[in-house]
């Protein structure tokens, strides 16, 4: 009989559930179900639908499920870490049924970083053969990740707001009126990211208003030229020129993060997700057998 077994990858504000038989996806779901419509509620409700839609299998979660705010609380294992620690650590709700993937912390007092479900994606582009042993990896979105792959461990991390910087800045800000437009890489979001390694950001950012104003930038490029100052400050502090960078990501954002990490002087090199995840799930569940 085939090893098949559910993966969750629940969010913050999303869930994705995957049927893996063998490491191989044969069945998926998505909702908006993430921890926060849960509101910390009705969680083994959830798991009993999505075995009725998937199979009645075992289930392993990684991601914000595991956090204070989710369904039960993971402790952190410490980097670096490994993805047998992370087997090793797993929370289990059910005996043999329904575990959570601990999330992992970089304990640097000057620069503490924590981390969960990307751990997921990292270990499994490596065992997937996507990435390297030893790599600089980049995660997108409401909080992009830094992580330094050392020997296949994970090791040391940062976490950079940039996505929710940018939300803040398009929904609240002087800048709101400018910020309403599709980003695309282009002349003005590659000038965000030079102008983000020679200006300080904070006064960048309000000389985008200012260059509207005064007739020197159109608005309708202020979006692509805020998302390059925040995404350039964002590669420019990994230091990647003379490095490859391996971006964890969709297309779309991740081919921002593609472009920014060309122009500073980078390789980049864009790594499914999914596939990413599929790989991390069934490493640790193997590790668990």
């Amino acid at each position: 009989m085939s090893d098949a077994f559910i993966a969750i990858d629940w969010g913050t504000s999303n869930r994705r559930e995957y049927r893996i038989e063998d490491g191989v996806v044969r069945a998926t779901g998505r909702d908006d179900r993430g921890i926060l419509e849960m509101a910390g509620a009705g969680y083994e409700d959830a798991i009993a639908g999505i075995r009725a839609a998937l199979g009645d299998l075992p289930v392993l979660i990684a991601g914000m499920a595991g956090s204070n705010r989710g369904w039960r609380e993971a402790p952190y294992v410490d980097a670096p870490a490994r993805a047998e620690d992370l087997a090793q650590r797993l929370l289990w709700i059910e005996p043999a049924r329904t575990a959570i993937v601990p999330g992992i912390a970089w304990r640097d007092p000057a620069a503490p970083s924590v981390m969960r479900g990307e751990e997921v994606q990292l270990f499994g582009a490596v065992a997937a053969g996507l990435v390297p042993p030893t790599a600089l990896l980049a995660q997108p979105g409401t909080h992009n990740k830094w992580v330094e792959m050392e020997d296949g461990a994970i090791g040391r991390f940062s976490t950079a707001m940039t996505g929710e910087l940018f939300a803040l800045l398009r929904d609240h800000s002087i800048l709101s009126s400018q910020l309403g437009g599709e980003i695309a890489d282009g002349p003005a979001f590659r000038e965000g990211v030079r102008d983000a390694q020679s200006r300080p950001l904070l006064s960048a950012l309000f000389g985008t208003r200012a260059a509207g104003l005064l007739g020197y930038r159109a608005d309708a490029d202020g979006a692509d030229y805020v998302s390059g100052l925040l995404i350039g400050a964002d590669v420019g502090g990994a230091a990647v020129a003379g490095r490859e960078a391996f971006i964890l990501s969709d297309a779309t954002l991740g081919g921002l993060y593609v472009a920014a990490v060309e122009e500073l002087g980078g390789t980049p090199k864009l790594i499914d997700t999914v596939t990413a995840f599929v790989a991390g799930t069934t490493l640790i569940r193997s590790l668990t057998r």
